[in-house]
């Protein structure tokens, strides 16, 4: 695996000169994919050095501590310190995920359980927003369906990173991993007897489509406008703003009346019906790949329940790879790090070993 490092070495060294030519940044689509990939490329190659400098230490401390025990000493840490580099560059020469770096629409809809379960679609949602604060993403709500008790029947999220992050922190890198039914353990608001009910919600992450991933033809949609309503179906716009958009080929519908202008709320549309097609064609090229690329952590089967949020233990478990701990509180208010991992960790171990079976 690691001769290909070389050949990485001299596309990361030809990519550097072209990033360093200003005319190649006249084209600003291109100057952004030479960017990225060069990016991909910088942790790779930095590893590698590191790794091919500390299989120089050891044979050096090895030679020289055959006449000085001091250099003897270090040849088991200078040894661990390279089993370490040589396991990060496996790890960063699979095969990634080429969604990793997207932005994503998340929409997270109540299930089982009435207005319980809308609540708790509320607490998840505020759990996302939460996450995306602490680790600097930015959020924008593309369209929202309140229930009456102040939860949400369903609703729809962009979430957005930074300009610039490293490898693998992308906003899709790390919530695909949310998508399933999240179960709910607890006394609802609106239970008087203090019975522990259970209820569900259900979300979905798609990567964030640009326009030029997905073709959609004009004669594909049909496009209707209605009035806008809140709450128990009180109206809350006196004009025709809200938008029902059909994606003719597929079936596909989508709403969205968060706004108060037909055009906004057109576009918000729009942007989440090109995620779903994207997200739909990519599902249907995967079918099509092999069985160990399909068993993968990567993204869970929609109707799986992945996960269980207990309150009365303050517990919470994702049941893919085992993981329980009892700090939902913290969680829910959007420490999700340690929990992501556990799932990045298992998708890099069973990506480690299908790229081995293919080896």
């Amino acid at each position: 695996m690691f001769e290909a490092v070389e050949e990485l070495i001299g596309e990361h060294a030809d990519l550097e000169k072209q990033l360093a030519d200003p005319a190649v940044h006249a084209d600003q689509a291109n100057a952004r994919k030479l960017s990225k990939r060069y990016a991909e490329l910088t942790p790779i190659i930095s590893t590698y050095r590191s790794w091919r400098q500390a299989g120089d230490d050891v044979e050096t401390a090895r030679e020289l501590g055959a006449d000085d025990p001091d250099f003897a000493a270090e040849v088991k840490d200078l040894e661990r310190q390279r089993e370490e580099l040589t396991e990060r560059l496996r790890l960063l020469l699979v095969p990634r995920d080429p969604n990793d770096d997207k932005d994503v629409i998340l929409e997270v809809k109540a299930g089982e359980g009435g207005e319980e379960s809308a609540l708790f679609a509320g607490d998840l949602l505020r759990m996302y927003l939460r996450y995306a604060e602490r680790v600097g993403w930015k959020t924008e709500i593309l369209d929202a369906n309140e229930s009456d008790l102040g939860g949400y029947k369903d609703v729809q999220v962009a979430v957005k990173a930074k300009a610039s992050h490293e490898p693998g922190q992308g906003v899709w890198a790390r919530l695909k991993y949310e998508g399933g039914v999240h179960r709910v353990q607890r006394v609802p608001a609106t239970e008087s007897q203090g019975r522990i009910h259970t209820s569900a919600a259900g979300v979905l992450v798609t990567p964030e489509a640009e326009d030029v991933e997905v073709e959609i033809g004009p004669n594909d949609l049909r496009i209707d406008v209605y009035r806008s309503s809140g709450p128990g179906g009180q109206s809350v716009n006196t004009t025709d703003s809200a938008v029902r958009i059909t994606h003719l080929p597929t079936g596909l519908v989508v709403s969205c009346q968060n706004e108060k202008s037909q055009l906004q709320n057109k576009e918000s549309a729009m942007r989440i019906l090109r995620s779903r097609l994207l997200a739909a064609a990519q599902e249907a090229a995967e079918q099509e790949a092999s069985d160990a690329r399909r068993s993968q952590v990567r993204t869970v089967d929609r109707s799986e329940r992945i996960r269980t949020y207990n309150f009365p233990e303050n517990r919470i478990s994702d049941h893919r790879v085992g993981f329980k701990a009892y700090n939902l509180d913290q969680v829910l208010d959007g420490d999700l790090d340690a929990m992501i991992q556990t799932c990045v960790d298992a998708d890099s171990a069973a990506r480690l070993a299908a790229a081995g079976d293919a080896g």
